[in-house]
């Protein structure tokens, strides 16, 4: 069960066998071994040093509608004085 409460199905041993064997007939492809698969990277953003903070806050509706209607990216534009 994943974090988020799903469950996977994971295959059984005749299907397991069937992957590593569609593995072997493939010669693009081979699987990694554990030496091989710990020297792997994580992908994607670097941690930030200063990571934004998430704040909910509560606004009449006429606020957001006026917001809104100042067009795409009210939600993310900044102003500056």
């Amino acid at each position: 069960m994943s974090k988020s409460g799903r469950v996977f199905e994971l295959p059984n041993d005749e299907e397991e066998g069937q992957i590593n064997a569609g593995i072997d007939a493939d010669s693009d492809t081979y699987e990694l071994t554990d030496a091989e698969f710990s020297m792997l990277k994580p992908m994607g953003r670097p941690k930030s040093d200063s990571p934004k903070i998430p704040v909910s806050i509560r606004l009449d509706a006429d606020i957001v509608d006026a917001l809104k209607a100042s067009g795409d990216g009210w939600q993310t534009r900044t102003t500056t004085r």
